[in-house]
């Protein structure tokens, strides 16, 4: 080589090492400012056309968000490799500039499993799944193997069971997954979250190497779909096999121990998280309140969370929902005030167990606790919406429960059952079966609570033909087998239209025993059409089933009273003296000033309760003179004493 030449070589190489090196201190220190000062010098001394600086630069300018930059370095560039257009790829995919990256994509001369992992991964980030999947198989008819980032990337976005097995295939084929464990793991999650767990366990168990990951994702996808007790025995056979758990271990089988409300199971793992030093783990820690709150022993889930010391949103969310699911609202409102005060902001599930917790107070509560909701901007958020229309609903206001599920950008089934229950509850039993259509035009497939819903619904409205309708065809048109609930609703819709007979014919077709509700429907049915002998046989069951319930007896003494056959009226009270059964006394609650008063059929709870009915008693003497009613002072008169 020619002496100049070497020698100009020589100068490009150290200027090349030298700008490369200022490069890397930028992406060190993350400063814009200096990177466009190094730009400009290499603009000024002709050396911004070099690929591998332009390449550099492209990159840094894509972390730093400036597109437009890098727009401009990668035109620039002299000789633009495949690398170049990777990396600008890249960069106009991660900051949404997809129709941009798609005509790149479109007219590279050349592409490597780098292009086609980045474009697939760009129609996944925009939610584009079925492109994505598209421009797979275009990638396989191009002869471009797929790596293992590839089937990561197809992993994540599978929706249903045929996809997943045809990607289980190309990995098979591609032999990619064996020995990588990455893979294995992602096989494992995926076919959890499908429910195929029989699947997830043909991948376990031809893996060639597990981790501590391979065995969370198991217990995970046991848990998640209902199988408590084989998590809790791979948790075991894990153990045995010499594997140390890890937090996420722990906190998933402490959530199986949870739904199994298993105390015992919940203190060895207690046990197990404090002899390992796992109880400075938030999830952990918050897995353990949830325990010890499903399992009835809300004292210590109180204990665990005082013993912190410590307000932590996760902590904070766990004990909220505790008080919450044992009516203890003022003690979930209280912690929720101080979280505010400790500067830990609330997230939707902290809004969503406030909400649930004020479900049973008064309406200017749930007001105050939906205004924060929007102003924090969680309004949109289908979990705390949800929680909003069922508070509404719980306190009787159905219109903005209505008005916020209308609002719901994106409706989940949760969102569905929960307008459906309350419209049904408030007797807007016309406006449940027109949501219900709703449903079925344009929302996710209704589940076996939606169905249940409905057929309540109907129950309440008289539908029958309509209640028929849906529950004849719940296996055929909605894949759910009919279970317990549904039977009661239809049992009793029949009965209370005074069809017994096609009541009966229902229950002969269930696949179990009716229960005893099913058995109250029909009794009261009987009561109500006077069908004494049959009465008399659905009590003689009913009290096989509950000897300790009256009900069988009080219906029964009923429908003798209504047939004037006063000797077995006689013959029943008599028995249920003997039984020493007991009335019980309704009561219902009225909220002033937010102090709730409570009312019971015989007395009033509540101080001066006398002077009240006195009032009350003047008010009826009123409304006798103005000719309104006709009543006995002396029945009044005796209650409130």
């Amino acid at each position: 080589m020619h002496p100049f030449l070497n020698k100009t070589c020589s100068i490009h190489r150290k200027s090349l090492s030298y700008y490369s090196h200022l490069i890397n201190h930028c992406f060190s220190i993350k400063s814009l400012d200096l990177a466009e000062v190094i730009h400009a010098q290499l603009i000024k001394v002709g050396l911004n056309g070099y690929t591998f600086l332009g390449n550099r630069f492209i990159d840094l300018y894509s972390q730093f968000g400036t597109v437009e930059y890098a727009c401009n370095v990668f035109d620039d560039i002299s000789y633009k490799n495949i690398v170049s257009r990777n990396i600008y790829l890249n960069g106009l995919l991660r900051f949404g500039h997809f129709d941009g990256a798609r005509s790149l994509f479109d007219e590279m001369p050349e592409r490597d499993i780098v292009s086609w992992n980045s474009m697939v991964s760009g129609y996944v980030s925009c939610g584009y799944f079925d492109q994505a999947l598209k421009l797979f198989m275009e990638m396989q008819n191009a002869s471009v193997r797929p790596n293992g980032f590839t089937f990561s990337i197809l992993m994540s976005l599978v929706s249903c069971a045929a996809h997943s097995k045809q990607i289980h295939g190309s990995m098979i084929r591609s032999g990619v997954y064996l020995s990588n464990v990455v893979l294995g793991n992602s096989l494992i999650n995926m076919y959890g979250k499908l429910g195929l767990i029989d699947y997830a366990f043909v991948v376990f168990s031809t893996m060639e190497e597990l981790d501590i990951v391979t065995w969370n994702s198991l217990i995970s996808a046991c848990c998640r779909l209902g199988y408590v007790e084989l998590a809790l025995n791979q948790f075991c056979l894990m153990r045995a096999l010499g594997y140390s758990p890890d937090e996420y271990t722990m906190s998933t089988v402490m959530t199986a121990g949870s739904d199994l409300q298993s105390l015992d199971v919940g203190k060895q793992f207690f046990a197990i998280c404090l002899k390992a030093g796992f109880l400075s783990n938030t999830i952990v820690l918050s897995a353990t309140i949830d325990l010890f709150s499903n399992c009835n022993r809300l004292e210590d889930s109180v204990r665990v969370f005082v013993e912190q010391d410590r307000w932590d949103s996760a902590l904070c969310n766990s004990m909220i929902s505790s008080y919450a699911r044992h009516g203890f609202g003022e003690e979930a409102l209280r912690i929720f005030k101080f979280t505010l005060t400790k500067d830990c902001r609330p997230n939707e599930f902290t809004l969503s167990s406030v909400v649930s917790s004020i479900s049973g107070f008064t309406g200017e509560q749930g007001s105050q606790v939906h205004s924060l909701v929007v102003k924090l901007g969680f309004e949109s958020d289908a979990l705390v919406a949800s929680s909003l229309v069922d508070m509404y609903c719980n306190i009787g206001l159905i219109d903005p429960a209505i008005k916020i599920f209308t609002g719901m950008g994106a409706r989940d089934l949760i969102s569905w059952n929960t307008i459906i229950l309350g419209l049904t509850r408030n007797g807007r039993v016309v406006e449940t079966l027109d949501v219900f259509e709703k449903l079925l035009r344009k929302g996710p497939p209704p589940d076996r609570i939606t169905l249940a819903d409905v057929l309540l619904a109907c129950n309440y409205g008289g539908f029958v033909d309509e209640g028929m309708a849906i529950f004849s065809s719940m296996k055929e048109d909605y894949g759910v087998m009919p279970g317990n609930e549904h039977y009661a609703c239809i049992v009793d819709l029949l009965c209370r239209a005074g069809k017994l007979r096609e009541a009966m014919n229902i229950m002969e077709t269930m696949p179990y025993e009716p229960g005893f509700l099913i058995w109250k429907s029909l009794l009261r049915g009987c009561a109500i059409y006077g069908e004494v002998n049959l009465a008399e046989k659905v009590a003689e069951r009913m009290t096989e089933l509950e000897p300790q319930s009256s009900l069988p007896y009080m219906v029964l003494a009923r429908v003798y009273e209504m047939c004037g056959k006063w000797e077995g009226v006689i013959r029943l009270r008599t028995t249920m003296k003997q039984k020493g059964e007991k009335k019980l006394i309704g009561c219902s609650h009225v909220v002033i000033k937010n102090y709730v008063y409570t009312f019971n059929a015989d007395q009033l709870l509540h101080c001066g309760g006398k002077d009240i009915y006195l009032v009350l008693q003047l008010l009826i003497w009123e409304m006798e003179d103005d000719g309104y009613v006709n009543l006995k002072h002396d029945k009044l008169s005796s209650d409130g004493e």
